[in-house]
C-alpha cells in the first residue's frame, strides 16, 4: 500500500475493494509445518512500495539471505490501482506469491479459500512479540486462527481548538474523551455560538460504532449486529447533534479535505489530522495554530481504533519455513523499527512503541502527533469488521444520512444498512 507522511487512516482504507473468494481450499495445498530448514526460492509481493522504499527492501532482503543461507528472495511491488483485483486473480490461477502485503478485509476471502496459512498453528510461538490488538486484527470471524503477522500500524489523533471550547465556557484543558463527554460539549459549543460552531463534521461510521461499544458482528461471522439497542441510541444522538448543528450540516457530504478546511475557518471545533496539518495551521491560521489541542480519539471502551496493514503467508508455498521466516523477518521489531523511522507509521510489536522515539518530544509539532498517536495504539483495536466491505461501508453511509435528515427513524436506518450488509456478506 503507498505510505505517504499522512495518517495511515487514509493509506489503509483506500482501495479496500471487496475481493472474491478464490481457488480451492483444502488440505491439497502446501505443508503447515514451519519447523524445518529455513531454505528455497520464495517471491514475496508489497503494495505499490518500490518507488519511495527501494533501497530500504533491497537491503532487508539482502540481510535475509545472508542470515539464511540457501535462501533467495525475489520481489514484487504490485501498484495500488488494482491490487485487490491482482489477489484475487493470481488466486484463482495459482500464481499467488509465497509471501503477501495485505490488509485484513483482503486477507479474509484468501482464508476462507484455504488460501491464507494459519499462523496460530504454524507461527505460534511468535504471536507474544506483537500487540495482541494488532495479532487480533488478521482473525477472520467465523474461523479459528490468525491469518497475517501485523505490520505497521497508524491511528490518529484528534486536534481541537482550545478557544473555541474556552468561548463555549468549557476548560480548553479537558477535552472530550468519552462519546457522553463529545455529545455534551459538542451541543453546548453549538448553543453558545448560536450554531454558527459543529464540534464535528463527519457522520458517525463503522469505527464509530465500535468505539462507542456496539457489537458489530455475531461471533459466527455470518451476520452484523450494528443494530442493536445500543447502535440505535448512537446513532439518535448524533441525530440531536445535527439537528442542534453541532453536527455540520454539511457533513453529509463532507470529504476529509472539506472537513480540515471547516476546521481550518474555526468552523468546526474539532478534526482528526495528522502531523502535517499543524504545518498548515502554523502557516495559514496561526490563530488556530496557537490555540490548538491535541487529544486522543473518542472512545467509550477505553480503546481507540488504529488501521493495520499484514503480511501473509500463502498456505500452497512449498518452502513453508522459509516464507513463514520471512514474513517475520519482514515484522519483527527490529525491521519494523527501522522502517517506522523512515515514515510516519508505527510498529506493531510489543514495547517497540516505548522506545523514546515514540515517547519523548523534541519541540517539533511531528513529535507532538507522534508521541500522541503512539501513547493510543498501545492497546487500540481494530474496530472495521474484516468482512465489513466498501458497498457495506457506502449501504450504512446512506441509511445514516437519511437517518440524519428525518427521512427514517434511527432504526429503521441501522436495520436497512445491516440487511443490506447481510446480502452482500451472502454474495461473497
Amino acid at each position: 500500500m503507498p505510505i505517504s507522511r499522512r495518517s495511515l487512516a487514509a493509506a489503509a482504507l483506500a482501495l479496500v475493494l471487496p475481493l472474491s473468494a478464490c481457488g480451492s481450499g483444502g488440505d491439497d495445498g502446501g505443508p503447515t509445518d514451519a519447523s524445518g530448514k529455513v531454505e528455497g526460492d520464495i517471491t514475496f509481493q508489497t503494495w505499490n512500495l518500490r518507488a519511495n522504499f527501494k533501497p530500504y527492501f533491497e537491503d532487508l532482503i539482502a540481510d535475509f539471505e545472508h542470515t539464511y543461507p540457501g535462501t533467495h528472495v525475489k520481489w514484487i511491488d504490485q501498484p495500488a490501482e488494482g491490487y485487490p483485483d491482482k489477489l484475487s486473480a493470481d488466486a484463482a490461477g495459482g500464481t499467488l506469491p509465497d509471501v503477501v502485503n495485505v490488509s485484513p478485509d483482503l486477507v479474509a476471502p484468501l482464508a476462507r479459500a484455504g488460501l491464507a496459512l494459519d499462523l496460530d498453528k504454524a507461527a505460534g510461538t511468535y504471536r507474544s512479540e506483537y500487540l495482541p490488538g494488532a495479532w487480533a486484527s488478521h482473525r477472520i470471524p467465523g474461523m479459528k486462527g490468525t491469518y497475517a503477522f501485523p505490520w505497521y500500524l497508524n491511528t490518529g489523533p484528534l486536534f481541537y481548538n482550545k478557544a473555541l471550547f474556552e468561548k463555549a465556557g468549557l476548560d480548553p484543558e479537558q477535552p472530550p474523551k468519552t462519546y457522553d463527554d463529545l455529545f455534551s460539549d459538542a451541543l453546548r459549543v453549538a448553543e453558545k455560538s448560536d450554531g454558527q460552531v459543529a464540534t464535528l463534521a463527519n457522520v458517525p461510521t463503522i469505527e464509530d460504532f465500535g468505539r462507542y461499544g456496539v457489537p458489530l458482528m455475531n461471533r459466527q461471522g455470518t451476520a452484523f449486529t450494528f443494530n442493536s439497542a445500543k447502535g440505535v441510541e448512537l446513532l439518535t444522538r448524533y441525530k440531536e447533534l445535527y439537528d442542534a448543528k453541532a453536527l455540520d450540516p454539511q457533513a453529509l457530504t463532507a470529504t476529509p479535505e472539506s472537513a480540515g478546511k471547516k476546521f481550518l475557518t474555526g468552523a468546526v471545533a474539532m478534526n482528526p489530522g495528522s502531523a502535517l496539518d499543524l504545518g498548515n495551521f502554523k502557516k495559514n491560521a496561526p490563530s488556530l495554530y496557537r490555540n490548538i489541542g491535541i487529544t486522543d480519539q473518542i472512545t467509550s471502551t477505553g480503546h481507540v481504533n488504529m488501521y493495520v496493514m499484514g503480511v501473509m503467508v500463502n498456505s500452497r508455498t512449498r518452502h513453508t519455513p522459509a516464507a513463514v521466516a520471512f514474513a517475520h523477518f519482514v515484522t519483527d521489531a527490529r525491521h519494523q523499527m527501522s522502517f517506522a523511522k523512515k515514515v510516519a507509521i508505527f510498529p506493531s510489536t510489543a514495547g517497540s512503541l516505548d522506545d523514546p522515539y515514540f515517547t519523548k518530544e523534541d519541540g517539533t509539532d511531528e513529535t507532538r502527533v507522534r508521541v500522541a498517536a503512539a501513547k493510543s495504539l498501545k492497546n487500540a483495536v481494530n474496530y472495521t469488521p474484516v468482512l465489513f466491505s466498501d458497498q457495506m461501508k457506502t449501504a450504512l453511509r446512506n441509511e445514516v444520512a437519511k437517518a440524519l435528515q428525518g427521512r427514517q427513524s434511527p432504526e429503521e436506518a441501522l436495520d436497512n444498512a445491516v440487511n443490506a450488509a447481510d446480502r452482500l456478506l451472502r454474495q461473497g
